[in-house]
């Protein structure tokens, strides 16, 4: 943070902009600073921040100052973040919100999306330099203003400058390598699919189980053209077509496994298809509330227990309840992980589906010490045990 300056906002002469995007969060090294929310945009010179709320809160970041940059993928609660280590600050550095810091990085935070695309235009204007080209004027800050030194320290300074255009090279072109495989895995599974539909035709010396396995190989590659906010923008419309994408992806999955899943097998299935495009859980909780609006054959439903999960359309409760009832007076009586066991469901999905039963009057609990266990509901198929307790009572 010792590197940031407070800034007015205003562009300087000869310096021109790259990209902007909203929804971005500062990162002191891993600690969280008071800059939560903001725009962050990107010029040949400088990355400027300004905070979403406060438009006088501006803070700026010299490009001289970054070393390099990486990015860091989003998880399950996690926006993607850029971390850029950045070498010592100037002297005759402008003020900025602190005047020291322990860490040597500081962290951008995208929780609206677009950090690859702004992360694809940061590595680049740091392997162009173009603030070295381009003639300071008195009206730039301090910190990149040339400083007059003896020439020892100068010959020092040179050098490490030196290392670090070479490093930012180095860096830059393994980058641009691992950017040229990224694009050409789609075209990868675009291929996959058209041998596997060449050889299913042909037949020839190939059995039919054969070509199944390795069109499934071929097709776990991954979604051939995941919807992204860079391709479909963060409004509505993205959430639009990620239910679409979903709703198609999802669907003969969810036949397979019994016409439900829950949100956490879905999220995995659906981020170990997209590749390196994940997906954040909210992302995916978007899309998912738009399946109904826009009558696709999956749905999201949500139980009393706050489990949520994806299901066909023509998934029928009533049928699963029949069934969840016949299979407990079956056996005398079922834990769900016996449940789990027999339908092939996971215990979450097992524990609901007795829970379903048991609120429909299908089952009837006993709770103990060995746990949780449903039994058949007598009360209701046997009118003589009616008769027992009112002569009791």
């Amino acid at each position: 943070m010792d590197r940031l300056e407070w800034s007015d906002g205003n562009l300087f002469p000869n310096e021109s902009t790259s990209i902007q995007q909203i929804g971005v969060r500062i990162y002191d090294g891993e600690d969280k600073t008071p800059f939560d929310n903001g725009s962050l945009l990107l010029t040949s010179h400088r990355l400027i921040w300004k905070d979403a709320k406060d438009q006088t809160c501006v803070l700026s970041l010299p490009l001289s100052l970054i070393v390099f940059v990486e990015e860091q993928a989003g998880g399950f609660s996690k926006s993607p973040k850029i971390l850029a280590h950045l070498s010592a600050p100037m002297p005759g550095k402008q003020p900025g919100p602190a005047t020291s810091s322990k860490n040597h990085y500081i962290r951008f935070s995208f929780t609206q999306g677009g950090m690859t695309e702004f992360y694809r235009c940061l590595a680049d204007e740091l392997a162009h330099r173009r603030w070295e080209h381009i003639p300071l004027t008195s009206h730039q800050p301090a910190s990149q203003k040339r400083h007059v030194r003896a020439a020892g320290i100068v010959g020092i300074e040179r050098n490490i400058q030196q290392k670090h255009k070479e490093t930012d090279q180095n860096i830059s072109v393994a980058f641009e390598d691992l950017n040229k495989l990224i694009a050409k895995a789609k075209d990868m599974v675009t291929l996959a699919k058209g041998i596997s539909s060449k050889i299913k035709e042909k037949q020839g010396d190939i059995t039919e189980d054969e070509t199944i396995r390795l069109q499934s190989y071929l097709l776990s590659l991954g979604v051939d053209d995941p919807v992204t906010r860079e391709t479909h923008g963060s409004g509505q419309s993205y959430y639009r077509e990620l239910a679409k994408q979903i709703g198609s992806m999802l669907e003969q999955p969810l036949r397979e496994s019994g016409g439900i899943m829950t949100l956490t097998d879905v999220y995995c299935r659906v981020n170990r298809a997209r590749g390196m495009e994940l997906l954040s859980p909210e992302d995916l909780i978007s899309a998912c509330k738009l399946l109904e609006v826009l009558k696709l054959p999956v749905r999201l439903k949500s139980f009393d227990s706050g489990v949520q999960v994806l299901q066909l359309q023509s998934h029928s409760e009533e049928e699963s309840i029949e069934k969840t009832a016949k299979l407990v007076e079956e056996n005398g009586s079922l834990t769900a992980e016996e449940l789990s066991t027999m339908a092939g469901l996971s215990v979450i999905l097992a524990k609901e589906r007795l829970l379903l039963t048991e609120k429909s009057g299908g089952v009837c609990r006993d709770e103990s010490v060995e746990g949780l266990r449903f039994y058949p509901n007598q009360f209701l198929t046997r009118k003589d045990l009616y008769f027992q307790l009112g002569r009791t009572l």
